[in-house]
C-alpha cells in the first residue's frame, strides 16, 4: 500500500493536480500501459473485469483482519486479541483516528474499483469480437462491480461522493478534481439504480464451481438492503435523524446530508424490493428433514405443520447449524441470495477452540446480552419461562441429553437447558462439549470445556498468553463443525461459507417493511408496474414465522403482530439472534436510531475469576477495554482519511470527526 501511495505522490507532483485517491488516475504504471491492449478483445476484457473485483474484501472477515468495524465494534462480542487485527476492538476503544483507521480505509481502494468500472463501460465496445449478446454479462457484472464498490463505502462512510461514467482525465487543472459528496437519499437511490441495471443482465444462478459470483438475486437482495436502511429513522427524518445528524450540511449549499423529513414512502419502497426477491421463487430458508428418534419433539406452543407452516417435519437444529459449519454444501443452498467460501470464516474458528489440548485461542467471546435474548425452546423469554420448559440458574440439568447429534452433558448449568436451538447451535458455554472428531488423539477430542478461573479452557489455562481466554465465559461456535479440530494427528477443518444475503434477511426485512406502514402506497417497480402495499397482519406473520419456525419456535399471536411497536421490537431481537456474530447487529442498531442506548449498556458475563461454585453469577467484565469503550455519535461513520479531506475542498468529513 506504501508502494501504490508513493507512486500516487509522484503522479500528483508530475501533474501539478491536487485530486485526492478516489480520483487517482489509474496510478500503477504497468497498468497504464495494458489498457489498449486490455481492450482489444473480450476475453482480456473479462480478465480486467474480474481482477478489479478481487480487489472486494472477504466478506466474513468480520472478527479480525476486518474491512468493517464488525462483530466487536457492536454489543455482541468481545475479545482482548490486540488492536492490530481486531479492528473493531481498536474501533469502539478509540484508537482509530482520521490519519489511522486500521485496515479498515476502503475509501481509496473502492475508488479505485469505480475507476476501472468506468474504464470498462467507456472501452468495451473497442473489443474487435464484441457482440450484442457477449456484452451481456460484462455489462451485468461491471454494474453490479461498481455498485457494491459504492455500497461498501457507504456502509461505513456514509454519503458518496459520486462520479457517474466520468473516467477522470489526466492533467487538469485542481478544480476539475475537486467534487462534493451527495446526500444519503441520492447516493442509496444511484447504487439502487446500478443494482437495477444489473439484475437486468445478470444470470438467475451460477455454476458449482462459480459459487460466489454475484446473481440477479444478488443484486436485488443488496437493494433490498439498501432500501430498508435508507427507510429507517436514523436516515429517514424524525428524531433520530435530527439528533444524529441534524447539524450535518454540506458547506457547498448548505444541504443536510440526511434528510431531516420523515417519508413513509421508503418504507414502501424497502416493502416492493423485498419483496421482489421473495417473488422471484428461487429462495427458501435452509432445512434438514426430521430424524425419528434424533430430532426433539416439538413444544405444545409450536405448529406442528409441514415447513413452512410449521415446523412439524424438519428438524431446527440441523436446519439452522448445518449451514453455517460446511456440513451443507453451500452452492446449493437456496438460503444463500449470495454467499462464498470464506478463508477468513473458516481461519477464526481457530480463535474459539479451547488453548490446551485443542489448539485453539479461545477469546472470541459472546456477550451475557446475547445469551439471556435467547428464547427457551416454546418460545418464552428466560424471565418468563414456563413450568414445561422452567428456566433456572441454580443447579444443573442432570440428566444427560442428545438431540439432533448434539450432547448436552448433565453437568451443565439450569440456565443452559431447555434452550431454542439457535443457543445451541450457537454457543459455546461452561460444560459444552468439543467433539473435534478429525482428529485421531483421544486427549484432543470429545473435550468438555470449563471456563471458570482454574477449569480446563479459564483464565489460568491461557499457555502464557493471557488473552486466551473468554472475558464472559461463552465463545462463538456458530461456524464449527463437529469434525473440525486444530490440533491433533488427522485434524481437519471444513471450508466454511459465508452468507452475505440470507434469505432470511428478506423475509425479516419485509415484515419490518411492512410493519413501518400507516397507510397504503402505489410503488411503481423498477419493470413499470404500479404495486399497492400496507401493513398487512397476515403477510408480516407468513414471512416472519418461517423463520421462526425453521428455528422450533412458534409463530406470532395476533395480538403480537396488532401493536406495531411490540412487533417491532420482536423484529430487534430476532435479528440479533437469527444473524449473530454475522455482521448485521452493527449496522442495525445505527440505522434503528438505538445505537447508545444499546452500546452504553455494561458488557455483562459470567465471573471468569471465580472458581466453579462462584462463576455462574452475572459479573462486569473485569477488562479495561470494556470499561473504556467508547459511544459517541460521531461512531456511525468511520472518518474519511485526513489526508483526503485536506486534498479536495469541498470534500466534508463525517459528523464529529476532525478535518
Amino acid at each position: 500500500m506504501k508502494l501504490i501511495k508513493n507512486i500516487f505522490i509522484a503522479l500528483c507532483v508530475f501533474s501539478m493536480a491536487t485530486s485526492c485517491d478516489y480520483l487517482n488516475v489509474d496510478g500503477y504504471f504497468d497498468e497504464t500501459f495494458k489498457l489498449d491492449s486490455t481492450f482489444s478483445n473480450m476475453q482480456n476484457i473479462e480478465k480486467y473485469m474480474w481482477g478489479t473485483s478481487a480487489s472486494f474484501p472477504d466478506e466474513g472477515a468480520v472478527l479480525g483482519s476486518n474491512f468493517t468495524p464488525g462483530v466487536f465494534a457492536s454489543d455482541e462480542g468481545f475479545t482482548m486479541f490486540g488492536y492490530g487485527e481486531f479492528f473493531g476492538m481498536s474501533f469502539i476503544n478509540g484508537q482509530v483516528t482520521p490519519d489511522n483507521l486500521y485496515g479498515m480505509d476502503n475509501w481509496y481502494s473502492m475508488y479505485k474499483v469505480v475507476r476501472k468500472t468506468n474504464n470498462i463501460l467507456s472501452r468495451m465496445h473497442e473489443a474487435n469480437d464484441m457482440t450484442t449478446l457477449g456484452s451481456y454479462p460484462i455489462l451485468g457484472y461491471t454494474h453490479f462491480i461498481r455498485a457494491y464498490a459504492y455500497y461498501i463505502i457507504l456502509m461505513d462512510f456514509g454519503p458518496l461522493v459520486l462520479l457517474g461514467d466520468d473516467v477522470l482525465e489526466t492533467n487538469m487543472e485542481p478544480e476539475y478534481y475537486d467534487r462534493s459528496r451527495s446526500t444519503y437519499h441520492e447516493s442509496v437511490d444511484y447504487i439502487c439504480q446500478e443494482l437495477e441495471t444489473a439484475a437486468k443482465y445478470l444470470p438467475e444462478e451460477v455454476a458449482v464451481n462459480q459459487f460466489g459470483r454475484p446473481t440477479r438475486g444478488a443484486a436485488l437482495g443488496l437493494i433490498a438492503r439498501l432500501r430498508l436502511q435508507q427507510a429507517s429513522p436514523l436516515y429517514n427524518g424524525g428524531q433520530a435523524a435530527r439528533t444524529y445528524f441534524g447539524n450535518w450540511t454540506r458547506k457547498e449549499d448548505g444541504v443536510h446530508y440526511v434528510s431531516q423529513v420523515y417519508d413513509e414512502k421508503l418504507w414502501a419502497q424497502a416493502a416492493v424490493a423485498a419483496k421482489k426477491v421473495i417473488d422471484m421463487g428461487k429462495y427458501s430458508l435452509h432445512t434438514q428433514p426430521k430424524v425419528e428418534g434424533e430430532t426433539p419433539n416439538l413444544p405444545a406452543t409450536v405448529s406442528n405443520a409441514n415447513f413452512p407452516e410449521g415446523a412439524g417435519n424438519i428438524d431446527p437444529f440441523r436446519s439452522y447449524s448445518e449451514m453455517f459449519t460446511g456440513e451443507t454444501l453451500a452452492p446449493r443452498n437456496r438460503e444463500f441470495v449470495w454467499g462464498r467460501y470464506s478463508g477468513s470464516t473458516r481461519d477464526y474458528t481457530q480463535h474459539s477452540f479451547p488453548v490446551i489440548n485443542m489448539g485453539g485461542w479461545n477469546g472470541c467471546a459472546v456477550t451475557q446480552k446475547v445469551i439471556d435474548t435467547y428464547y427457551m425452546a416454546d418460545g418464552k423469554t428466560i424471565g418468563n419461562a414456563s413450568q414445561e420448559y422452567p428456566y433456572s440458574e441454580e443447579g444443573t440439568i442432570n440428566s444427560p441429553k442428545s438431540f439432533s447429534g448434539y450432547q448436552l452433558r448433565g453437568t451443565v448449568n439450569n440456565m443452559y437447558g431447555n434452550r431454542e436451538m439457535r443457543f445451541y447451535a450457537s454457543i459455546g458455554f461452561s460444560e459444552c462439549l468439543w467433539t473435534a472428531s478429525s482428529t485421531s488423539e483421544s486427549n484432543r477430542k470429545n473435550i468438555v470445556a470449563t471456563y471458570y478461573v482454574d477449569g480446563n479452557a479459564g483464565k489460568q489455562q491461557t499457555d502464557g498468553n493471557i488473552n486466551n481466554h473468554t472475558a464472559t465465559g461463552y465463545v462463538i461456535k456458530k461456524y464449527i463443525h463437529p469434525d473440525d479440530a486444530w490440533a491433533g494427528n488427522g485434524a481437519q477443518i471444513t471450508s466454511k461459507p459465508y452468507g452475505i444475503i440470507r434469505y432470511a434477511e428478506i423475509l425479516l426485512s419485509y415484515a419490518e417493511a411492512l410493519n413501518n406502514l400507516k397507510t397504503s402506497h402505489s410503488i411503481t417497480d423498477s419493470n413499470g408496474y404500479m404495486v399497492q402495499v400496507s401493513r398487512n397482519p397476515e403477510e408480516i406473520k407468513r414471512y416472519f414465522n418461517q423463520v421462526r419456525y425453521r428455528a422450533g419456535l412458534p409463530g406470532l399471536s395476533d395480538a403480537e403482530v396488532g401493536s406495531e411497536s411490540t412487533m417491532q421490537t420482536l423484529i430487534e431481537k430476532e435479528r440479533m439472534l437469527e444473524f449473530l456474530f454475522e455482521n448485521r447487529r452493527y449496522y442495525d442498531v445505527r440505522r434503528w436510531g438505538i445505537y447508545e442506548d444499546s452500546e452504553n449498556e455494561p458488557f455483562v458475563g459470567m465471573n471468569v475469576d471465580a472458581s466453579k461454585d462462584l462463576y455462574y453469577v452475572r459479573t462486569p467484565i473485569n477488562q479495561a477495554r470494556a470499561r473504556t469503550r467508547i459511544v459517541n455519535r460521531k461512531m456511525i461513520f468511520l472518518p474519511i482519511h485526513r489526508s483526503e479531506i485536506r486534498k479536495v475542498p469541498l470534500l466534508d468529513q463525517n459528523p464529529g470527526w476532525s478535518n
